[in-house]
C-alpha cells in the first residue's frame, strides 16, 4: 500500500503547506510545469518523487524528467504526462498509444483545472490535480491524494490549499 500525493503546476512555487502533505505521502509524483528545480529538489529530500516536464520547464529539468514517465505502482499501470488532454480529447501525440496499451491510471497537469474521471472507453482512471503553484488563472490551488493498494486506486481526497 502506498499513499500518493499528486500534483502539478507549480511553477516555482512549494511552501510549507505542501510540504506538509508531502510529508504525509509515501510517494510524490508531480505532472510537470515545475519551474525553479528547486521544488522538485526540495521534494526529492523528503519523499521518493516521480516527475515529467511541462511546456514551461527549462532544458535542465528537460535533462533530469521526461515527457511522459510509465511506471508500475503496486500493480497499478501509471502514465503520467503534461498535456494529455481528457477522455474522448486526448492529445493527438498520445492517442494512438493510449488506445493500443492504456495504463490504469492516467495523469496530465496543464489545465490548472482539478478533474477526475472515469474513461469507459479505455477502462482508465484519469486524474488532473489542478495547479498548487500561484501562476495561472485558478483560484484556489489544489492537489490530490490517494492510496494504491494492490490493484486498486482508494482513498481520493482533494486537498484545497486556499486562494492565490
Amino acid at each position: 500500500m502506498k499513499k500518493i500525493l499528486l500534483l502539478s503546476d507549480t511553477h516555482s512555487h512549494i511552501d510549507d503547506t505542501i510540504l506538509k502533505y508531502v510529508n504525509q505521502a509515501d510517494e510524490v509524483w508531480h505532472a510537470g510545469d515545475i519551474g525553479d528545480l528547486n521544488v522538485t529538489d526540495t521534494i526529492k529530500k523528503l519523499k521518493p518523487l516521480r516527475c515529467v516536464y511541462g511546456n514551461i520547464d527549462d532544458a535542465q529539468a528537460r535533462l533530469e524528467f521526461p515527457l511522459h514517465n510509465r511506471f508500475l505502482c503496486e500493480n497499478v499501470s501509471v502514465w503520467i504526462t503534461h498535456i494529455g488532454g481528457y477522455p474522448g480529447k486526448y492529445n493527438p501525440a498520445i492517442r494512438e498509444e493510449m488506445a493500443l496499451n492504456p495504463p490504469k491510471l492516467f495523469i496530465c497537469g496543464h489545465s490548472h483545472i482539478l478533474k477526475v474521471i472515469f474513461d469507459k472507453k479505455n477502462n482508465l482512471l484519469h486524474m488532473n490535480p489542478g495547479a498548487a503553484g500561484k501562476s495561472g488563472f485558478h483560484q484556489v490551488r489544489t492537489m490530490l491524494r490517494f492510496v494504491i493498494d494492490d490493484d486498486k486506486i482508494k482513498d481520493l481526497e482533494i486537498v484545497e490549499i486556499g486562494k492565490k
